[in-house]
């Protein structure tokens, strides 16, 4: 089972103690938002993996109460590259400021000792879950699997954090990582081991030589260069407290520019060895000791991190990094172990190799140390230690897709290309007759209405046509297994049967894969009225895609429901006349809590959808707090188009084309009082949707790259494609020539 965060403090370590009043006084003068005259000032540490000592602050100001975490240098004689809460404030500030890395909000950093001793620093608290055993006992076969996938998902966050763009370029030398490691902890396992310390294991030695030998080539040319957390496992995580995500990524410590795939065999040792300092005497990871249910095998984990991240197959690097890791672990454990035999025999300020604490289970230090190395070397010597491909029909569908790995029923490859499977081909058979049968012969009276003073009306014969698309299974395509599957989850569970409608579970298309859909976009992108047709058209797309993935029980019943059936069609506000609104931490409008419902005021253009007269939704894009971090002011809501207050004032035209019936409105949303339950996801949530669910609209959002690829579907580069494909042939039937084929 998880630990509750706020379950883990115990009363302070006399040996960590501090002038609490101090703290308080500094805590008044330089957090923003804290209470300046409070009530009560509680202390407590946290107990649990903390080389520099964490401390949870509750501060009491009449019924509120607000919590902080100050983490310290621990006091004593120390390395003068060691504990550096300097550059875990640092990397802190730069990824909460700048990126969508789950990690917690710093307020401030106090580099002045006299304070309370040791410089330190404050940051947000995080109420939530840390699972301690990497095996998640108590936990249900679905949440582990879901666990995992977020751990891999959060690992890939940080990694995809571009440095440069966020002022950490000079936060350590990227290149020749591993080769600096090797010798550093060599050096330290030297100075640890030897008279009077923890004894010295030859085998050590030899393994730091064999690591020297296999240097992997992508260490010296950066190929893996990045931001490295240096101690990412499962419990240095926060999960949210009851949904299976990641809030926080903590204990940055030991972060640096370097290998990222150190940080990434380091993440995976629970399934090579038991590194608990409880259990000697057995050692065997999760593969010796059994994966229990649920939790991805090796493979299957690295595989959903490097489709996350698009980065190759470690497959040929593997032993090297994974030895690696382990020859580091017994370097730590060695000094682990020296520093308690200095401690027993009083000799400790004559070997400053740190000041993590030891206890009792220090005792066994040494022991595990010698484990590890011959775990390494067991390691080393196995025939093959990864498959030569990864297990791609395991990869889950928001990662893979996005990079074009596809399942293996559906697709194939030859000679570099993919080739559509029977299933794909069948479907795409299907819509090329329906298209020649129905869509090309009623071209000419959709566009006749469209330029006639009835254009903002739908033709009756669009209607018919959408029933019939039904009917042919060619509906609600564009929809992705993995967001199917979410809404089947929560709209079972509003049942008591826990079942779903045969007829609902038929609305939710056929699982395609990104690729898939494209073949049959490229045939719906040949007419501008056909996409609709088959309930495949923007903006109706993106939003009920978002609905899938972030909406509640409550609100897929309202909206994504009546969208995926096509009786209803929605709108995307978000592009505002006065800003460059594809950077959406430029959006002004307001979107304003006042009690149980949000107001909101702002100008809306080119608002996709809006015009058409069956548009009854729009998602809206704007700012709950302008004053929070610059990537979570945005939230996204939920807005009744008939709501007062909203004033559509115009179509607005391409070239002259308004896009009729479908439009692109200016909208004057004046004191428009929505629901508070409308809001998706929660406040500060609205750019992670934007970047990683919906699929924006030709003007991408580019405010700043996102922890992860997004998971769009490219139908518009499809559809683009096609329309060219069909001009360039109208042209060629015009000068009876061969059309070209794209």
């Amino acid at each position: 089972m998880a630990s509750r965060t706020s379950e883990m403090v115990c009363r302070v370590d006399p040996a960590q103690s501090f002038d609490a009043d101090s703290l308080l006084r500094y805590a008044i003068a330089n957090v923003y938002g804290f209470p300046q005259s409070p009530s009560q000032f509680i202390v407590s540490q946290f107990g649990h993996g903390q080389s520099n000592p964490t401390f949870l602050m509750e501060v009491h100001s009449g019924s509120i109460v607000k919590r902080y975490v100050m983490r310290k240098k621990p006091p004593g004689k120390l390395l003068e590259s060691a504990h550096a809460v300097e550059r875990e404030f640092q990397v802190l500030h730069a990824l909460s400021t700048y990126t969508l890395v789950p990690v917690p909000k710093v307020f401030c950093l106090c580099k002045d000792p006299t304070i309370i001793g040791t410089p330190f620093y404050i940051m947000e608290y995080l109420e939530g879950r840390i699972f301690i055993n990497p095996m998640l006992p108590g936990v249900s076969p679905m949440q582990r699997k879901n666990i995992y996938h977020a751990t891999a998902k959060a690992l890939a966050s940080l990694h995809s954090a571009d440095v440069d763009a966020i002022g950490l370029r000079s936060y350590g030398k990227p290149n020749n990582y591993c080769k600096r490691q090797v010798e550093r902890w060599a050096q330290q396992y030297l100075v640890s081991t030897g008279e009077d310390k923890s004894p010295r294991n030859p085998r050590m030695l030899e393994l730091a030589d064999w690591l020297r030998q296999h240097i992997p080539l992508e260490d010296s040319s950066g190929g893996a260069a990045g931001l490295v957390h240096g101690d990412f496992r499962i419990d240095n995580i926060v999960f949210h407290p009851t949904e299976d995500r990641v809030i926080g990524i903590l204990d940055w410590e030991l972060s640096t520019l370097g290998n990222q795939m150190c940080d990434v065999a380091y993440s995976t040792l629970h399934y090579i060895v038991d590194i608990s300092l409880d259990k000697v005497e057995q050692n065997g990871g999760l593969e010796l000791s059994g994966i229990p249910e649920g939790v991805p095998s090796l493979a299957k984990y690295l595989a959903d991190y490097c489709a996350a991240t698009g980065k190759p197959w470690p497959a040929a690097n593997w032993k090297f990094y994974v030895a690696f890791s382990l020859f580091r672990g017994a370097s730590i454990y060695a000094g682990v172990h020296c520093r308690w035999i200095l401690v027993s025999t009083t000799k400790l300020d004559e070997l400053m190799i740190g000041n993590a604490s030891g206890g009792e289970r220090a005792r066994n230090a040494g022991k595990k140390a010698d484990a590890m190395i011959e775990i390494a070397w067991a390691f080393i010597q196995r025939e093959s230690v990864l498959p030569l491909h990864p297990p791609i029909e395991s990869v889950p569908q928001e990662h893979g897709l996005q990079h074009g790995t596809e399942s293996k029923d559906n697709l194939h490859s030859t000679g570099g290309r993919f080739v559509p499977s029977q299933k794909v081909q069948e479907l795409r058979n299907k819509l090329i007759k329906f298209m020649e049968n129905h869509i090309y012969p009623m071209e000419n009276e959709f566009y006749k209405l469209a330029q006639s003073s009835n254009r903002w009306t739908i033709h009756p014969e669009e209607e018919r046509l959408k029933e019939l698309a039904k009917q042919e299974g060619l509906w609600n395509l564009f929809i992705p297994f993995d967001s199917a599957a979410r809404v089947k989850q929560v709209i079972s569970g509003q049942r008591r049967d826990g079942t779903i409608d045969k007829a609902f579970d038929g609305l939710l298309g056929d699982g395609l894969s990104n690729l898939e859909y494209g073949y049959l976009c490229e045939i719906m992108g040949r007419s501008v009225w056909a996409p609709q047709v088959f309930n495949c058209g923007a903006p109706d797309t993106g939003n009920m895609e978002v609905l899938m993935r972030y909406g509640d029980a409550e609100q897929m019943h309202q909206w994504l429901i009546p969208l995926l059936q096509g009786k209803i069609r929605s709108g995307f506000a978000m592009t505002e006349p006065q800003v460059a609104s594809s950077d959406a931490t430029n959006i002004e409008c307001s979107i304003k809590r006042h009690g149980d419902s949000y107001i909101i005021n702002g100008k809306k253009w080119w608002t996709s959808g809006a015009m058409d007269p069956r548009c009854k939704i729009l998602v809206l894009m704007g700012k709950t707090d302008f004053n929070a971090p610059k990537h979570k002011q945005q939230s996204m809501i939920l807005v009744d188009i008939n709501t007062p207050g909203v004033n559509i004032k115009r179509p607005l035209t391409v070239f002259g084309f308004d896009d009729a019936p479908h439009g692109h409105a200016e909208i004057m949303f004046e004191n428009v009082r929505v629901p508070a339950k409308n809001i998706l996801l929660g406040e500060g949530r609205g750019f992670e949707i934007a970047q990683e669910g919906r699929p924006p609209p030709p003007r991408h959002v580019v405010a700043a790259p996102p922890p992860l690829p997004p998971l769009h579907h490219r139908h518009h580069c499809r559809r683009f494609t096609a329309a060219t494909s069909a001009a360039v042939a109208a042209v060629s039937r015009e000068k009876e020539e061969t059309p070209f084929e794209f």
